[in-house]
């Protein structure tokens, strides 16, 4: 039986990990964070690896060493109704509902609208681009068990290479020195958590729980099936991973910082990377932008369908295929991206502040049990703690707007975007005492 990975595979398990992970966002964000942080960037960029590379690696990780099969076996740990509804709602949000359409807007917007010459007609251009994008992802994505190869080897390694021409380019000619760079004034103070809170905007820790079952099926196909050679052969995929994507994120970071001395703080980090490429390769750049944001995009959006598809079908216990699923995602994505986009927007993301608390206390839960066994007292507080707390998060980001910034007075880091920690603390306490008293009574009454 085979154990353990080899060294070509190991590097295509970890480069499909990768890119199901950098995504168009994982380029916008560091790129403005540069801009905004200037000679403040050392910390902040550390706050933004933690979050951004470290949570979702642990949350990867996290499945492979539960020997979890996929999120709604490991959030089980909860309450078996609890798993289903929280699976459910986690994958339609991260998946249709939200990032799947979006990978497709936000290629046409950054990479392709930019190539026109403002005379096609908008709406018809988008349409035709999305049919072909959701069409392609939907070809990879009916063969999951050739996304190593469609990931792995093509797709990651052409947008690297696009990618490499961009930050060479950028770099080699740096237009100013990091130091010289004053911060803006959102980051003269508290560098290290603005930085913690932008890789936390990334949405990959949410996103981890969902490409665990990817991976794992990955694995599976190239002969490793016992589980304990799963998890460790997880764990070094994402290590490797997680060391790439930082690596990357600490060059566009340098360069975002650097671009300000050419260009004053852009709005987003769209508009600083199609400033810089512009700047950096003329005409040409328009180009490789392009190319780059659609590859980070389609890769992302085969993988978010496929482990859609893969989380759907046992979830329904098998009455639709894996097939069906994945072309119903497909074209609800693509109708999504095209009619109504914006509206669900404004209503997935305040679902999304809502979920992420809860996944995230529920990676670091699982992997505290994966050393030291926790009972289920300590699982259902902890949640109960953070989506407590979430739903402030949630009312907050509601497109109609309640009025909740009172929550703070009780509610430490809520400012942060974090306000779900203590509850979660607090609750993972209770649910030690409660465990420890229940056992103490049976103890008294044996």
């Amino acid at each position: 039986m085979k154990t353990k990975l080899n060294a070509g595979e190991l590097a295509l398990v970890s480069s499909t990990l990768f890119g199901l992970f950098f995504g168009a966002g994982n380029l916008i964000f560091p790129v403005h964070l540069g801009q905004l942080a200037g000679a403040n960037v050392f910390w902040a960029l550390v706050g933004f690896i933690i979050s951004a590379v470290g949570l979702p690696i642990l949350g990867v990780v996290v499945i492979g060493a539960t020997h979890s099969s996929g999120l709604q076996e490991l959030s089980s740990r909860i309450g078996p109704r609890y798993a289903k509804v929280f699976t459910a709602l986690l994958y339609l949000t991260i998946g249709p509902f939200f990032a799947i359409p979006r990978t497709a807007t936000t290629s046409f917007t950054i990479g392709v609208e930019p190539l026109l010459d403002g005379k096609e007609n908008a709406t018809l251009t988008l349409l035709i681009f999305t049919a072909v994008f959701f069409a392609a992802a939907l070809f990879f994505s009916l063969r999951p068990s050739g996304i190593v190869t469609w990931i792995g080897k093509i797709l990651n390694p052409i947008f690297l290479a696009c990618l490499a021409v961009l930050v060479v380019a950028a770099l080699w000619s740096p237009a100013t020195s990091v130091g010289s760079v004053d911060p803006d004034a959102s980051y003269q103070s508290g560098v290290f958590f603005k930085g913690l809170l932008d890789g936390y905007n990334t949405m990959d820790g949410i996103a981890s729980l969902a490409f665990g079952i990817v991976i794992i099926n990955v694995i599976m196909t190239v002969g490793i099936t016992e589980e304990r050679a799963i998890a460790r052969s997880t764990m070094k995929a994402g290590v490797f991973a997680g060391l790439l994507m930082a690596f990357i994120y600490v060059l566009v970071t340098i360069m975002g910082v650097q671009s300000r001395g050419l260009f004053e703080t852009s709005e987003n980090g769209g508009i600083a990377l199609a400033q810089i490429s512009q700047h950096y390769l003329g005409s040409v750049g328009t180009l490789v932008l392009a190319l780059t944001i659609t590859f980070a995009c389609f890769k992302t959006a085969i993988g978010l369908i496929t482990a859609c598809g893969q989380a759907f079908e046992p979830l329904l216990k098998g009455r639709v295929s894996y097939n069906k699923l994945v072309i119903a995602f497909s074209l609800f994505s693509f109708l999504m991206a095209n009619v109504g986009l914006t509206a669900l927007i404004d209503y997935a993301v305040p679902i999304l502040m809502l979920l992420y608390p809860l996944a995230i206390s529920l990676i670091f839960l699982a992997f505290v049990d994966s050393y030291v066994k926790l009972p289920r007292s300590v699982y259902l507080c902890a949640t109960v703690g953070a989506g407590i707390a979430a739903i402030f998060d949630f009312l907050k980001m509601l497109p109609f707007g309640i009025e909740v910034s009172w929550a703070a007075s009780f509610l430490p880091l809520f400012d942060l975007g974090l306000g779900w920690v203590v509850p979660s603390l607090i609750g993972a306490m209770i649910g030690i005492i409660i465990f420890a008293t229940s056992r103490n009574g049976k103890n008294m009454r044996s």
